[in-house]
């Protein structure tokens, strides 16, 4: 099984929706996600928990986790969500960057429209990598 890591500075809003999207749309046998952040926020940003809401996805539980070697240890391909500079990096490790505006403190338009990129995104590397789970 493969691993994806969806990674940002806070962890709290554009990586936790592309991992759970991965999660909810990857082969479970073939490939998994998880989302991390260098400076991980005390919680996902509240705009962030609705718009997933409004899609069937319940990020109540979620907490923003440190990336650290160990959590990135055996994964396939760490992607970034557009931090520039402060975008995190595991030496040795894939990396993909997906320009993301960060939907902190954006109205609701500004955070479904987010949500919708980063979905299209999601279904795109998981098309590519043969990841995608099997019509039931």
């Amino acid at each position: 099984m493969k691993t994806v890591i969806f990674a940002c500075v806070h962890n709290a809003g554009r990586s936790q929706m592309s991992a759970a999207f991965f999660n909810q749309l990857a082969d479970p046998l073939k490939a998994r996600a998880i989302s991390a952040g260098t400076q991980p926020a005390a919680r996902v940003h509240p705009e962030v928990l609705e718009a997933m809401r409004e899609d069937g996805i319940d990020l109540s539980a979620a907490r923003p986790t440190k990336l650290t070697a160990e959590l990135a240890q055996g994964a396939e391909l760490l992607v970034t969500m557009g931090c520039g500079d402060e975008c995190p990096y595991v030496a040795g490790l894939r990396r993909d960057d997906w320009p993301l505006q960060d939907p902190k403190g954006g109205s609701a338009e500004q955070v479904r429209g987010i949500r919708d990129d980063i979905r299209r995104r999601v279904v795109q590397l998981l098309q590519a990598n043969g990841w995608t789970a099997a019509p039931g």
